[in-house]
């Protein structure tokens, strides 16, 4: 598939796996998956393969500046990586997958707060914080 549209790099770097997500400037989801983090660098360079990414946007939180630097060093050329404010983002994240993946069987008789997901979820934080860099760009355009 090839995207015209420039797309953003949804990174949430962890220590063991990271997410990542691919979303269009018109919020339309592309991709997104959780990989090993020891191979998140060649995942980025795949996808770039695939899509013309205009700029990273990543948690500022645990790992932000290590992997922010180790980007930079690797990616060339380098891109515009933002970081965002990924407080809360987990638990969004949780409500978010019940959403995209609706609960089955026994699980939906568990109460919402008690549910698991199944699998980690840093993917979707990704999705989450390319949401909340879009939010915060449409709020500073229309405020001017």
């Amino acid at each position: 598939m090839n995207n015209t549209q420039p797309t953003i790099l949804g990174f949430d770097p962890g220590r063991d796996k990271c997410g990542v997500a691919m979303m269009g400037l018109d919020r339309k989801l592309y991709e997104h998956q959780v990989v090993p983090a020891s191979e998140a660098i060649a995942h980025i360079l795949s996808l770039r393969q695939k899509y013309p990414i205009s700029l990273i946007v990543m948690g500022d939180q645990t790992t932000a500046k290590k992997w922010k630097q180790k980007l930079n060093q690797e990616l060339i050329p380098a891109l515009n990586i933002v970081l965002v404010d990924e407080r809360y983002t987990t638990l969004e994240a949780r409500d978010r997958y019940w959403q995209m993946f609706p609960p089955t069987g026994l699980t939906q008789l568990l109460p919402k707060g008690m549910r698991q997901p199944p699998r980690p979820i840093d993917d979707i934080v990704a999705i989450l914080l390319i949401e909340r860099y879009l939010n915060r760009l449409t709020a500073s355009i229309s405020n001017d």
